[in-house]
């Protein structure tokens, strides 16, 4: 019987030798548990509670099949049989939930990062600063080898097939485009040349391991780099990895030193599906589509379209890992859904730590964060509904705890409210669905438009202040102007703040302040066509790699403003920004024409503007408005009263610590709270 809401999405696959229940694949995200302490215990925990949740078929994070191909030195690598014995926990702990995994084989080639690396040609890439050795032509082979090595421990280990990374501008992609394969052997010039690679690993891995074996090929559907590979090419090695012997084709799309964003939450839902169903007219097996797919319906019109055969989600399961379960019963409201912030996965990733969800601060920590249901529930008032005064109601809830939450404002959010205006950001609004969802679903008692006193503490067990922060406003002369705004003004009322504005502080808020005053489009920043045409991407094709030939990404957007962007630090703005999307806020604010400075002292604001003083010049900003993102204070003024009645009160969130705005810290706290509360 299909699925009343999502039949496509729940319709099984047939792969010849084993049977996928749904269409959802739980794409590879190397999570830091490959590397970690016990991480395999974790692992298994962290895959298995996905299995238990409805995935049919999970994807690893990347082991390398040798030393040279890790991530980094000490990096994940499966290449003996003591390693392989250290992975049988996981695939055994996902079949016991009812699901199927599969390792991915990933050799990082030049974008390892440690002094080891190999790659086709001798050339250092953008994004590191190691150089890579080339491979001899015999050294090539024993790379192969060692691919067909890696995927028969997996097999021993109890997977049921291995992902072989072949895109993302890795060790395969290297040899294979024209740009980083400099070769004249047998492995490089000719296209035929550069396939030779994927095509032997994919032929003698499956003819190691025999049919029943799922091999699942990554292959770069757009490289988004220039000397990137054809269409064309593109499409003959998709057909030349199907007679080889793969299963599945898995899409990928982007280099990691390509300049255009692919998964950050400014990119569109579904932004690259259309490449992918270019595909299904040259290839006979599956094909999987991914990229910013967040939601079952997301998920379900893809299918629907015959865009593709399966579709990939890795971040929003880490979001929610019942994702599956909760759309196959009709419950999609109640989903926690991926907002592409990457703040607690792949910024933390590259950052050498263990990823986490910011909206799910139990992912990837499932043995550590648990919330047990309590013998003795409490009554507890929570003052604050912005993050952290969310998160701690619905976890403490969700115990069995008896929570009152109270909020001065007309809604739960707090400065998430803020949040889902900034363009590319649109996606928090997701996040507050969720919290109004299990608030209701609870029975979270919610008092708005309440300022606390004293007297609304008493007769509580236990009192929560996630009272959140007052912004800071600096002291020179002119701050008492009315023209000069706070950010959450000029965020709330955007359309008030005049034709040129300087924002006073660069880092997040600055950024996120600059990126909606400066923004110019007339269309949500979430539509596809704007987005691709935006970043230069050539939508039908035409040049090798996808980049459009007649744009630049340096081209100027629009502007509705003239906006000057000022730090009092040294440093260059937006220094502290998220390592995987700070260049793209960057990149963005440059096109709009937002004029960036450091080293600035302010002086007083009057109607000449702003008088500035920077590296020891003076100087007037002629503008007619000033935002302040100066920082912010923490509101601790009901601290007393909360300690008179109680013994003690638990501050969390920016109560606690005000600092940059930092939803990820809040939302951890309030769980970590209600697990020992």
């Amino acid at each position: 019987m299909k699925h009343p809401r999502y039949p496509h999405l729940f319709t099984s696959l047939d792969l010849g030798t084993t049977t996928l229940k749904n269409r959802v694949i739980m794409g590879s995200m190397h999570t830091g548990l490959e590397e970690a302490a016990d991480g395999f215990t974790k692992m298994a925990a962290y895959f298995a509670e996905r299995a238990a949740g409805g995935v049919a078929l999970m994807v690893t994070g990347g082991f390398s099949p040798n030393l040279e191909g890790a991530v980094m030195e000490n990096g994940a690598t499966l290449l003996s049989p003591e390693e392989m014995e250290q992975h049988k926990p996981v695939p055994w702990a996902v079949h016991a939930n009812g699901g199927k995994i599969v390792l991915q084989i990933l050799h990082t080639g030049r974008y390892g990062f440690h002094d080891k690396i190999v790659s086709a040609s001798a050339l250092k890439a953008p994004i590191n600063f190691f150089t890579p050795r080339e491979l001899g032509t015999d050294e090539v082979r024993q790379q192969i080898d060692d691919f067909v090595r890696c995927a028969s421990l997996a097999r021993d280990a109890g997977y049921d097939g291995v992902e072989i990374m072949g895109s993302e501008g890795y060790f395969i992609n290297q040899f294979i485009a024209r740009a980083t394969n400099q070769r004249r052997d047998e492995w490089g010039g000719s296209f035929e040349n550069r396939i030779r690679l994927p095509v032997d690993i994919v032929r003698q891995v499956r003819r190691a391991l025999g049919r029943d074996f799922i091999i699942i090929y990554r292959l770069s559907m757009l490289d988004l780099v220039k000397g990137g590979s054809s269409w064309e090419e593109v499409a003959e090695l998709g057909s030349r990895v199907v007679s080889a012997g793969v299963t599945i084709i898995n899409t990928g799309i982007g280099w990691h030193e390509a300049r255009v964003p692919t998964i950050a939450g400014m990119v569109p839902r579904a932004a690259f599906t259309w490449v992918t169903s270019r595909l299904k007219k040259t290839v006979d097996v599956p094909l999987v589509t991914g990229n910013r797919i967040n939601t079952p319906e997301v998920a379900e019109a893809v299918l629907a379209d015959q865009e593709a055969d399966l579709v990939s989600m890795a971040r929003p399961f880490l979001a929610d890992g019942e994702f599956i379960r909760k759309a196959h019963e009709n419950r999609a409201d109640e989903i926690n859904t991926c907002i592409g912030c990457n703040q607690a996965c792949l910024d933390q990733i590259f950052l050498g730590r263990r990823a986490s969800c910011l909206v799910n601060p139990r992912a990837c920590r499932e043995t550590e964060l648990n919330f047990i249901k309590t013998d003795t529930p409490k009554r507890i008032a929570v003052v604050g509904a912005g993050p952290a005064g969310l998160s701690f109601s619905v976890s403490a809830a969700g115990r069995g705890h008896r929570v009152t939450l109270f909020d001065k404002r007309d809604r739960i959010g707090g400065l998430l409210n803020l949040a889902v205006v900034i363009p590319g950001k649109e996606e928090f609004a997701e996040t507050l669905r969720y919290f109004t969802r299990q608030l209701s679903l609870l029975h979270v008692r919610v008092v708005l438009n309440r300022t606390v006193e004293r007297a609304d503490l008493e007769g509580f067990d236990e009192i929560v202040l996630a009272t959140g922060v007052t912004p800071r406003k600096p002291d020179f002369p002119g701050m008492d102007d009315p023209r000069v705004v706070t950010y959450p003004r000029a965020i709330e009322n955007s359309g008030a703040v005049g034709k040129s504005v300087a924002i006073i502080g660069a880092g997040g808020i600055g950024f996120d302040v600059a990126e909606l005053l400066s923004h110019g489009g007339d269309s949500s920043s979430l539509e596809r066509k704007r987005f691709l045409d935006q970043w230069g991407i050539d939508r039908q094709y035409l040049n090798p790699g996808g980049l459009a030939s007649d744009r630049s990404l340096d081209d100027a957007l629009s502007s509705l403003r003239t906006v000057y962007l000022l730090q009092r630090k040294a440093e260059k703005p937006g220094k502290n920004l998220g390592k995987t999307t700070g260049w793209i806020h960057r990149a963005v604010l440059k096109r709009q024409g937002v004029h960036m400075m450091s080293s600035v002292a302010y002086e007083r604001f009057d109607n000449q503007g702003l008088h500035i003083t920077v590296e020891g010049k003076p100087g007037i900003l002629e503008v007619d408005s000033v935002v302040v993102c100066a920082g912010q204070e923490s509101v601790t003024d009901l601290a007393d009263a909360a300690d008179r009645a109680r013994e003690t009160c638990h501050i969390i969130g920016g109560a606690l610590k005000a600092g940059e705005l930092d939803a990820q810290r809040a939302i951890e706290q309030g769980a970590r709270l209600a697990a020992r509360l």
